[in-house]
């Protein structure tokens, strides 16, 4: 069976985008592979977050993946900093990656543009930690989006450069999991273009209350309005059909799909239906992320049997990559 590792961002805040893409393909993917998803809290580190809000976005994350469907009997459930082995396998294998190739990957640059007075060493080793989360349970696929591409082909740089290095087969090289089809689904943000995402301001949050859906789906962005049968949707109208395609029935898709082509359509109602939508797929959810929030005893439960199963494997690893290196006791 292979081994499919992912990481889960642990800012917080699981929304529409998140779960149409990569978290439907987690739930099934819990089914038919060796599954290990870790919240990234030490990866988080880079932007120096207060104590207070690591641990609350940590708690929070998980409680929404585990609403959403995730299932801590059939996938490893952990929090990074959980597993000390991967802080060690990062230094060990920080010193065998190279000053310039890490000074050139884009996310590096991209952050130094975006943090310029806190361009930390946490940053241009990105990708050394990375690689370390995902070799350490010797992965064969990993799940990435288009800004983590070549952090993962860094991940499988480091992965043969260890095994001719050392003249070993100790590590697999991570393939890109691809979701394919309709299995992965662009969901666009409510400012009418590009996708949806919390740190753009135009997302719908799986945990957001009633109430906060429908104010921030009125406020979606439109246009004035068709002006010819049949014409073609403009990216802004499209994007609100492409919500109704994810949250209503086929018969509410098509009631505003003819009147938008009879030019009748009256966005304040196609708003109001897409809200109420949106709030019925979104509650069920919601009400678990609340009661998950609420019972501590058992997200410590979660996470530690997390943490067991993650430092298994990770431990085995590591004692196989000291060995090959010559780290061993005197005692």
């Amino acid at each position: 069976m292979p081994t499919v590792v992912s990481g889960i961002r642990s800012t917080g805040n699981l929304h529409l985008g998140n779960y149409f893409g990569a978290v439907k393909n987690f739930i099934e993917m819990q089914h038919h592979h060796d599954t290990y998803f870790f919240i990234a809290d030490l990866h988080s580190l880079t932007t120096h977050p207060v104590p207070q809000h690591l641990y609350g976005n940590v708690k929070q994350v998980l409680a929404e993946y585990l609403a959403c469907g995730i299932d801590p009997e059939k996938a490893t459930v952990f929090i990074q900093s959980d597993v000390p082995e991967v802080s060690e396998l990062y230094l060990l294998m920080n010193m065998n990656a190279y000053l310039g190739e890490l000074e050139r990957t884009t996310s590096f640059k991209d952050k130094a543009r975006q943090q310029p007075d806190n361009v930390n060493a946490g940053l241009l080793t990105y990708p050394v930690l990375m690689a370390a989360d995902i070799i350490i349970h010797k992965a064969n696929l990993v799940p990435v989006g288009k800004d983590q591409e070549q952090n993962l082909e860094m991940s499988r740089t480091f992965a043969r450069r260890f095994n001719r290095m050392y003249n070993v087969e100790l590590f697999p090289i991570p393939r890109p999991y691809v979701f394919e089809g309709q299995d992965m689904v662009k969901i666009p943000g409510l400012d009418g273009s590009g996708k949806m995402g919390k740190s753009e301001g135009n997302a719908i949050s799986l945990a957001d209350a009633p109430s906060v859906i429908r104010k921030k789906v009125m406020k979606a962005v439109t246009d004035s309005g068709p002006t010819e049968p049949n014409q073609q949707k403009p990216e802004v109208i499209q994007n609100l059909f492409t919500l109704l395609d994810v949250v209503s029935t086929p018969d509410v898709v098509a009631h505003f799909d003819l009147e938008y082509n009879q030019c009748s359509i009256r966005y304040g109602d196609l708003k109001k239906q897409l809200a109420e939508d949106i709030v019925k797929f979104t509650d069920p959810i919601r009400l678990r992320i609340e009661a998950l929030l609420a019972d501590d005893v058992y997200l410590s439960k979660v996470a530690k049997l997390g943490a067991e199963k993650a430092r298994a494997s990770a431990s085995k690893t590591l004692q196989e990559v000291r060995e090959v290196i010559g780290v061993k006791k005197f005692y």
